[in-house]
């Protein structure tokens, strides 16, 4: 697939096949966000790839708005992208982790979309509770959280999710970009 149709068709999948993601296309999602570009190179990012479908419920019943995000049940992975705030480069009085962190996890989102699999990123979660239940140190931030699988057709869950978050819809350039 060519990269701008990657981009263009990519969106969020809240509705998996049951169906494993074979392993060296897994690996190639992870290396993905391996090379990523971080500020002065510190990679601060640690990721947690969850297979065991138990543990899969027990963090879908931590990342719930009402039920919103209860779809992650039905997923053969999640990952779990964190990092610990003191390997951060901290200028202009931000922490740069949460930046090198989600470019690093939306390169490996890029590249399961180019190998035909389905991700969406998700920042509602009980972070105290799902750190705990995957022993991720307190010193730790969970940044975001995704389900990676093969994309089925939308259940009339997933599309009420989707209505929901707003997902279809995006701005007009003119709207984002100023040019001087």
């Amino acid at each position: 697939m060519e990269f701008s149709d990657v981009i263009k068709i990519r969106h969020s999948c809240r509705s998996f096949l049951n169906k494993q993601i074979e392993p060296e296309i897994m690996d190639e999602i992870l290396d993905a966000g391996r090379i990523a570009p971080s500020a002065q190179n510190r990679q601060p990012w640690r990721y947690m790839v969850v297979q065991d479908s138990v543990l899969i419920k027990k963090i879908a019943f931590h990342s719930i708005i009402g039920t919103a995000n209860f779809f992650i049940k039905n997923a053969p992975i999640v990952i779990i992208a964190y990092s610990d705030p003191k390997s951060s480069l901290r200028l202009n009085n931000q922490n740069y982790y949460l930046v090198d962190v989600a470019i690093s996890f939306h390169q490996m989102m890029l590249a399961a979309w180019n190998r035909g699999v389905g991700s969406c990123w998700l920042a509602a979660f009980d972070e105290p509770t799902i750190k705990s239940l995957l022993e991720i140190p307190d010193n730790f931030r969970i940044v975001g959280l995704s389900p990676f699988g093969y994309p089925k057709d939308k259940n009339i869950y997933a599309r009420l999710v989707s209505f929901v978050a707003g997902s279809s819809k995006r701005k007009e350039k003119k709207e984002l970009i100023i040019l001087k």
